[in-house]
């Protein structure tokens, strides 16, 4: 196989512990550059019609035809906040995107390059995988001035199997503070399971529990540089703020599920017709 785990004990036993973890210059300069290039490329060749609205807070309202296709392509997805009162733009379309999803990884070569290389897959031997896919993948720009709030949840509720095997690789674009919209986790929060499941019905998608009510004092702003890795286990509580400053926070997320010794929940939001291929066997 030739991939060789690279997290290290010390690594390891954070991870487990507070169910997140911070790699910093996971990526190179040069690998932030060309995905930058790459995206500014996409945006400017899309057309604004063929997309569509997607909310942060209420996930059940931005799931139409056009985002639950997105699963297999590469689609754009606009702020709440980007369109005035006339149903215009309110300013370009490269500042009004709230991200492009969700296939990067598997149709943009660019992209795909990335997510496919040893380091992903080095990462993940480490935690245990043992024949993992990558199940989406997002450009997120969060906009200067309005970038959406991303409420509390957790991965495994969007992308679930059986048992749990979720894990959302976050990488930094750009700096990412508390001031344009950094993510914030609740340390060990992990370790009290899933709360809540997003499933996908014969009438659309919705939550099959309420929201908890999270204590804001429980959180910590996960503050990183360009260029850094937030490894995400699939069952810590982590939200981030509206980005209200006039930096905009780029970040690359992946999202990947085992699929040895588990089962892919038919009742998620995703449902592919072509299988993804595994980023290795062990």
């Amino acid at each position: 196989m030739g991939i060789v785990p690279n997290l290290t004990s010390d690594q390891l036993q954070f991870f487990h512990s507070h169910g997140y973890l911070v790699i910093e210059s996971f990526a190179t300069p040069d690998e932030i550059h060309a995905m930058r290039n790459r995206m500014e490329h996409l945006l400017h060749g899309f057309d604004c019609s063929t997309s569509s609205v997607f909310s942060t807070v209420n996930q059940q309202q931005s799931t139409d035809d056009y985002f639950l296709q997105s699963a297999e392509n590469i689609s754009f997805f606009f702020e709440e906040k980007a369109f005035g009162e006339d149903g215009n733009l309110k300013q370009e379309k490269e500042l009004s995107i709230n991200k492009v999803g969700h296939a990067l990884h598997e149709f943009d070569p660019v992209f795909k390059s990335f997510s496919d290389s040893e380091k992903f897959s080095g990462l993940l031997l480490s935690l245990g995988y043992k024949r993992p896919i990558a199940i989406q993948s997002m450009y997120i720009f969060k906009q200067p001035g309005i970038g959406g709030e991303v409420v509390p949840h957790q991965d495994n509720s969007f992308l679930y199997t059986e048992p749990t095997t979720c894990t959302g690789l976050w990488l930094a674009l750009e700096d990412a503070n508390t001031t344009n919209g950094c993510l914030w986790a609740i340390p060990g929060s992990h370790k009290n399971g899933l709360v809540r499941r997003f499933l996908r019905g014969d009438k659309g998608v919705y939550f099959d529990q309420p929201s908890p009510t999270y204590n804001k004092k429980d959180f910590v702003p996960i503050e990183v540089k360009a260029g850094s890795l937030v490894v995400i286990h699939g069952d810590v509580i982590h939200q981030s703020f509206e980005n209200q400053s006039p930096k905009s926070r780029h970040a690359y997320s992946l999202h990947v599920v085992d699929t040895e010794g588990c089962v892919w929940a038919q009742d998620n939001w995703i449902r592919r017709k072509v299988q993804p291929e595994p980023l290795y066997e062990s």
